[in-house]
């Protein structure tokens, strides 16, 4: 009797010691420290600074004010880091790619809680990749380009993460508006940009909608706004800057602005025959 209770005292104390040993081996198959929350719904976010957001940046420093419009909401919208690794999302949402500048409020986050908001049954999870870098024209965003090529490796990065890339939101010109031959080769260069960008990221109908300007750094905004204005692709839509609240430097939006664009890129995301 003793020689069975030792075996089973024995056999007990192998079990044990097997199960720590495996419980201690580093998992494989999940190293990402990510929300593993599958991505549905998928958004470029390019262009220039007032993409990348300079709402409530002023002498280079962020007020870090954040508006109900622009609050976080975890698990549900999340966005696409500069390390390729999906983290949820908080302003500055640019913080880790326009690396160079101070980022502040861009419209993102209203936009995507405006659209979960809008819709909640069609978007559940909205996963915003951040691309847009501060003072570059058009010409920069040419394909084979530096950035180019980095929207493109994302935007592969975020659909191979579980996504699905539903639009590319678009806000960029201000530096276009400085010289009058950027300004008259601006349509032909974003009718391109756009016809490029679908046929790279093999969606011949990605929705894509862009800001015409509220400012410019040059004398040439009314030249590029209507150049912006006047593409004519099937599912291309505009929505107008124009008017808002600026920045005391004349350039960038302010924070309750970012939050009104982000609300209009959000309606005509919501109006899109596209949009699923």
């Amino acid at each position: 009797m003793a020689n069975y209770y030792g075996l089973k005292l024995t056999i007990l104390f192998l079990i044990i010691i097997t199960y720590e040993y495996w419980s201690s081996l580093p998992n494989f198959t999940n190293t990402s420290t990510a929300p593993t929350h599958h991505i549905k719904d998928v958004f470029i976010l390019a262009g220039q600074s007032n993409m990348a957001g300079r709402g409530g940046v002023i002498d280079g420093d962020w007020d870090g004010i954040i508006p109900p419009e622009i609050k976080a909401s975890p698990g549900r919208i999340l966005r696409l880091g500069g390390d390729l690794r999906w983290v949820d999302a908080q302003e500055p949402l640019h913080a880790d790619i326009d690396v160079n500048k101070t980022c502040g409020v861009g419209p993102g986050m209203a936009f995507a809680n405006a659209v979960l908001r809008g819709d909640p049954r069609r978007f559940r999870v909205v996963g915003l990749v951040p691309c847009a870098i501060g003072g570059s024209g058009i010409g920069e965003w040419s394909r084979g380009g530096r950035l180019y090529e980095g929207l493109t490796r994302r935007a592969a990065a975020a659909v191979g993460g579980g996504g699905e890339i539903r639009a590319v939101l678009w806000f960029q010109g201000e530096r276009d508006t400085l010289n009058i031959s950027d300004a008259e080769l601006y349509k032909e260069r974003l009718h391109k940009l756009f016809i490029d960008l679908r046929t790279d990221l093999k969606s011949p109908l990605l929705p894509v909608i862009q800001v015409a300007l509220a400012s410019g750094e040059g004398p040439y905004i009314e030249m590029v706004r209507k150049a912006q204005h006047g593409i004519n692709l099937p599912n291309v839509m505009t929505v107008d800057a124009k008017g808002l609240l600026l920045q005391p430097d004349g350039l960038h939006l302010s924070t309750s602005a970012q939050v009104q664009v982000g609300k209009m890129l959000a309606h005509a995301m919501l109006k899109s025959s596209c949009a699923r």
